[in-house]
């Protein structure tokens, strides 16, 4: 049952990160706590930081190094580029594929 439910997640992890970095700038290590909180399952760091180096090369999303202490940290943020990208996929998951979902979420809250 879990490897099913892993599965479907990972469908779902990379709009998830744009998502994320669209409500703020945020370095791998947070996405992968963020992911946690609102999935309940632990993304992989081999999902993540090779997923935002393609969103920066391709121009979805820009970089900038901060120091927290004596580290260098790497927050990432979309660009104009990224939001748009963001956009088309809010769309893919509008009308047939947002109404299949409420559905689905409607009916396991009205289970009896």
């Amino acid at each position: 049952m879990m490897k099913i439910s892993d599965g479907f997640l990972r469908g779902l992890e990379r709009p998830i990160i744009l998502w994320l970095l669209f409500n703020k700038p945020r370095h791998g290590y947070e996405i992968i706590l963020e992911f946690k909180k609102l999935t309940g399952r632990k993304l992989k760091p081999s999902i993540v930081y090779p997923f935002l180096h393609r969103l920066e090369v391709e121009g979805f999303a820009s970089g900038e190094w901060t120091f927290k202490g004596k580290r260098k940290i790497r927050h990432y943020y979309l660009t104009e580029k990224g939001e748009e990208l963001l956009q088309k996929v809010r769309e893919i998951f509008t009308k047939p594929v947002k109404e299949m979902f409420l559905d689905f979420i409607e009916k396991e809250q009205h289970k009896p």
